[in-house]
């Protein structure tokens, strides 16, 4: 199995294969970025395809130093906010509230796309794109805060700031919709 670095390599030098290989390691990992950014099924499949059209074209500068995820969080959250202030304000739906509860009464539920999108629009109704964003890539995605750092442009006072917001925010919802 080849590493990561050898098939960026190879990609650099135009190798279609090598970033079909890229493509199918990572294709999940931004596509789940950008359901949870922006709740919405194509909207994240669209973001995928051109994420990666920024990666084909950009891959001679990527810098091989970062690790190459790190970069690719970059690009996809870049486009994720570019899109969010294109779309028209997400509103939580009735029916959002009733995938919330049925997610919580069962711990043995495994969430679909189309119900983390609902839980996501229901609890982030609120936030700014930049709280979603470090929200979404610090607790939903398990990044450090280093990384996220890196991704967002922002300095660890904002991206601390930046969570510490969005967590009283989707406390205070829960705590609204009767959860403690």
């Amino acid at each position: 199995m080849q590493t990561e670095t050898d098939i960026i390599i190879k990609c650099k030098s135009g190798n279609k294969e090598a970033f079909r290989e890229i493509v199918q390691r990572h294709q999940r990992l931004v596509f789940s970025l950008a359901l949870k950014m922006l709740c919405d099924e194509e909207e994240a499949k669209d973001i995928v395809q051109e994420t990666f059209i920024r990666v084909w074209q950009n891959i001679e500068d990527y810098d091989s130093k970062r690790p190459f995820v790190t970069w690719l969080y970059t690009i996809a959250s870049r486009l994720c906010l570019d899109r969010f202030k294109q779309m028209k304000r997400i509103l939580p739906l009735p029916s959002d509230e009733r995938v919330l509860q049925n997610f919580a009464s069962d711990s043995q539920k495994t969430l679909e796309n189309r119900e983390w999108a609902a839980i996501v629009r229901m609890l982030a109704e609120g936030l700014s794109p930049k709280q979603k964003l470090v929200f979404t890539l610090s607790q939903l995605e398990g990044l450090q805060s280093s990384e996220v750092e890196q991704i967002t442009g922002l300095d660890a006072k904002q991206v601390k700031s930046n969570l510490y917001v969005a967590r009283q925010t989707i406390r205070e919802r829960l705590k609204h919709l009767g959860y403690e």
